[in-house]
């Protein structure tokens, strides 16, 4: 077909690529290949209320079954690509079949990162946490009274943590780093984070690492620490960052670079290969950087969909996150990257807290634990390009500065 789409990838930013081009009134043939034998689905959930039987997967679903053929969106689910000819303008599947495209759509996510099996990382009872099939895989272990080993103290690590005390788990968090979150927020949000987390009796060791993971008949049952110390476990979390799929288009001589780089409308460099989600790496600022949640996917997938058809202009994203920690609500707006200044607002209620991130004088992000107020405001006056300074946030009503 000449004028087909195939997205490689059935996630979040390739329902939305798909649906917002049906949305716009496209009928351009779409097919979405996806490696995993179900429907493009929500991953939040799956290290939440899935784990815990809370949520069945039929409601994680992002489309319902009967969308994509009232849609005539074609799903090949449990199908592998493995190579891009872009000579021929098609891509080839697992058993040698040929799938033609006018535009091709990568939205090949990311893969966690595993520890070597030289220190035990192939192990029965060590689980990374990406998709159904490591959800489904660790429910099963996933009882009380077990003891859990998370090895990370970034939020995939964190929120696990939480949903498995939660499950009444014993946890230990085990952090690399000089504390819990290094990467991604300033210590007064690390303090925060720890302070709940040892509340809810876990056990977090920073400035430690694995030495090797021990089994006993191939299962999991000690790690041995930096330290010198040995922890008696049961099975073990990897969360220690993730690495974007870029195999295919590296091999395809799309350029590279720590993600798929793209342009500020998705374009790879071959006009005719788009990329979103957490695979691309495009413009923000003077910088190239990639994000890696689920708001982006969505976004950028929606943005490169309209962008495609020339119903929408640049994707200029102003990122916003969230992560949900027993019942303490994180939610991040803006970018700390290159911050140089921060300032710590307690909100109106116990346990509702801000942490505000400035550059060169301007406020950039926020922390907002349990304050919404504070996340809200962030967010519009960020999208508003307003100018906030440290002293204004000290001395002025949130509402005041949105209207300011």
């Amino acid at each position: 077909m000449s004028d087909s789409i195939v997205i490689i990838g059935a996630g979040q930013g390739a329902a939305a690529f798909a649906g917002k081009l049906r949305a716009l009134g496209s009928d351009r043939p779409i097919t979405i290949v996806g490696n995993e034998p179900v429907l493009p689905y929500q991953r939040p959930p799956l290290s939440k209320k899935y784990l815990i039987g809370e949520a069945t997967f039929d409601r994680l679903l992002l489309k319902p079954p009967a969308w994509y053929e009232t849609n005539a969106v074609t799903v090949l689910t449990g199908r592998r690509a493995i190579a891009i000819n872009r000579t021929k303008r098609v891509i080839v599947l697992d058993q040698g079949v040929e799938l033609p495209y006018a535009t091709l759509v990568l939205a090949t996510g990311a893969t966690p990162r595993r520890l070597p099996a030289a220190i035990g990382g192939d192990l029965q009872g060590v689980f990374t946490l990406r998709d159904k099939a490591d959800a489904d895989a660790l429910m099963a272990d996933f009882q009380p009274r077990r003891r859990l080993l998370v090895i990370g103290g970034g939020y995939v690590g964190l929120e696990t943590a939480a949903v498995a005390r939660t499950r009444g788990l014993e946890v230990t968090v085990v952090e690399l780093a000089d504390r819990i979150l290094k990467r991604v927020a300033a210590p007064g949000t690390a303090n925060l984070v720890r302070e709940l987390h040892k509340g809810h009796g876990v056990a977090i060791l920073e400035n430690s690492a694995i030495v090797r993971l021990i089994g006993v008949d191939g299962h999991l049952t000690v790690a041995e620490l930096t330290d010198g110390r040995t922890i008696s476990i049961d099975l073990a979390v990897i969360g220690i960052g993730v690495s974007p799929n870029v195999a295919l288009a590296e091999a395809a001589g799309l350029a590279v670079e720590d993600g798929i780089i793209v342009d500020e409308f998705a374009r790879t460099s071959d006009p005719d290969i788009l990329a979103v989600g957490d695979c691309a790496r495009f413009p923000y600022g003077d910088r190239l950087i990639r994000l890696e949640s689920v708001q982006n996917a969505f976004d950028q997938g929606e943005a490169a969909a309209a962008a495609l058809i020339g119903a929408g202009g640049a994707y200029a994203p102003q990122p916003w996150f969230w992560s949900d920690q027993y019942d303490a609500k994180l939610q991040i707006a803006g970018l700390h990257h290159g911050y140089d200044d921060t300032l710590a607002t307690d909100g109106p209620r116990p346990g509702s807290h801000a942490i505000w991130y400035f550059a060169q004088g301007a406020m950039i992000a926020v922390d907002a634990l349990n304050f919404p107020a504070a996340f809200v405001t962030a967010k519009k006056l960020l999208e508003a390009g307003k100018r906030v300074c440290r002293l204004d946030i000290e001395t002025k009503p949130l509402k005041e500065l949105i209207s300011q």
